[in-house]
Formats: C-alpha cells, structure tokens, sequence
C-alpha cells in the first residue's frame, strides 16, 4: 500500500525544445510506495516527464523536487547524492552490447566508493536473481537474450544501487501477454517487497490494470487528471474516455483487475 508522503513533486514544469513546448505549467505529485502510471496520447511527452524528473533532461522552467532535493537547484554533489537513491530503466533495457548482464547490471556500483570487485559481483547476481532471471543468465550478452529478457536485465541494472524509487519506460512494450503479464506480477511484487516507488510510462491498459494504483494522464501539454482506475471512468474527456471505456479497456478490466487484487 502507497502512503501519503509525496516523493516526487513537480510544479509549474514547462518542457520546450526550439519553438516546440512539450510541457506547459504541469504539476504533479507521487508518493511514496505506489505505482503510478502515466498514460497520454502520442506525443504528449511522456518519456519526456520522465527524463525531466529522473534529471536527464533540464526543463526550460518550472520546479522538481525529488525525495526532497530540488532536482535543479542542487551542486554536482547533491545530485550523485541524489542519482543513488533512484533507478532508471529504459525501453528495451538499453543495455550495453558488449558487456555481459552481470557487467551491465555492475555499471552502476562503479561509482561507489569501497566496493571490491567480489562484492559488486555479488550484488549484481542478487539483482539479476531479483528480476526472474535465471542463475546462468548473467554471463550473457543482451544479444543471447529475448526481449523479456533483456527487459529483465535493465531492471536488475535500475535496481542495482537499492534505489527508492525506479522510472520504467514502457517496461512491456514488444512484449507477448504471457510476458509482459508476468513482469507487471514482478513489479508488483518488487514494490511490495522492496517499498519501491514506482513512476511507469505505458501505453498498456493490462499494466494499469495490473500493476498501478494510481494513474497521470498527460494530454493539452499537462498531467489533466490523477487518480483511480475507477476514478478515470469518470473524467470527462474526449481521449480519456475513449482510452478507458474502449473495447480493449473493457477487456484488461476484466482479465486485469484479479490478477491485480484491484476489485
């Protein structure tokens, strides 16, 4: 269960590249344990939010606060400070190709001080262990794996460093439903278990259904609604209507909701 402590807060964020504003005066707030998915049409910068929260991208203006820290405002050392307590993974993992899994899911401890090369490899085979990979997996390289495995592999690399809170990129996209439905379970249960925060982009009715608590609507370059899956039912709105009372909203509804425990 999500509590109330917000862990991400974003004001008055405007997103622009050249004379294209992505984001104009949006604000939102996460808190601290749940799942939130942000949804939106093409476009409407999703993976952009994301970037800009995590402190990958600067935004034009506007205002983050990230576990309390001011993502802008902050030196160099409050920000590494910072990139510890969070995890990022990208679509598709965005693995290193010449690197094996174990390797790949090393890179982030590098950078932290007193670790020897036993224990980092040690820490590594724990996350890959966490993500549903099996035991021989990390000797691979992300060429020898299927796409679920290689998704499997870039959250293991987001969960190296034992973030509280993890930004997934459309974590099922190209996945089977059999697969992308057992890593909406691994999410799930990784959240519970490790008190994650978990902010998700996706496209995927099943994902809401399955795994959020909550969910962001980006549309008219804002976040236009938070809330329930039962509360986005009512929202008044051309897209959100569509997205959540189509045929394919109906469907995960109904496949979605047990397996989630979200009656």
């Amino acid at each position: 269960m999500s509590g109330t402590e917000t862990v991400i807060e974003v004001r008055d964020l405007r997103m622009q590249f050249g004379r294209h504003v992505v984001h104009d005066g949006l604000d939102l707030d996460v808190r601290r344990g749940e799942i939130l998915g942000v949804v939106g049409g093409s476009g409407t910068g999703k993976s952009v939010l994301l970037r800009a929260i995590a402190g990958l991208e600067r935004p034009t203006a506007g205002r983050i606060s990230l576990l309390g820290t001011d993502v802008l405002a902050g030196d160099e050392a409050a920000r590494e400070a910072l990139s510890s307590r969070i995890g990022v993974m990208f679509q598709d993992g965005a693995l290193f190709s010449s690197l094996t899994v174990a390797e790949n899911v090393e890179v982030p401890l590098r950078s932290v001080a007193g670790l020897s090369a036993e224990t980092r490899a040690g820490l590594a085979r724990f996350r890959i262990s966490l993500s549903g990979l099996p035991w021989n997996a990390g000797d691979k390289y992300p060429s020898e794996l299927s796409g679920g495995m290689r998704k499997r592999a870039g959250l293991a690399r987001a969960l190296a460093r034992d973030p509280e809170i993890v930004f997934l990129d459309e974590p099922t996209a190209g996945l089977d439903p059999i697969g992308a439905a057992a890593f909406d379970e691994l999410i799930r249960d990784l959240s519970h278990s490790l008190g994650l925060t978990v902010f998700l982009v996706t496209h995927d009715l099943d994902t809401l259904y399955a795994a959020c608590d909550r969910i962001a609507v980006l549309a008219e370059k804002r976040v236009l609604v938070t809330g329930t899956l039962d509360d986005m039912l009512e929202v008044d709105h051309p897209w959100v209507q569509e997205y959540f009372r189509g045929p394919r909203a109906r469907a995960a509804r109904q496949e979605g909701a047990p397996r989630a425990g979200m009656g």
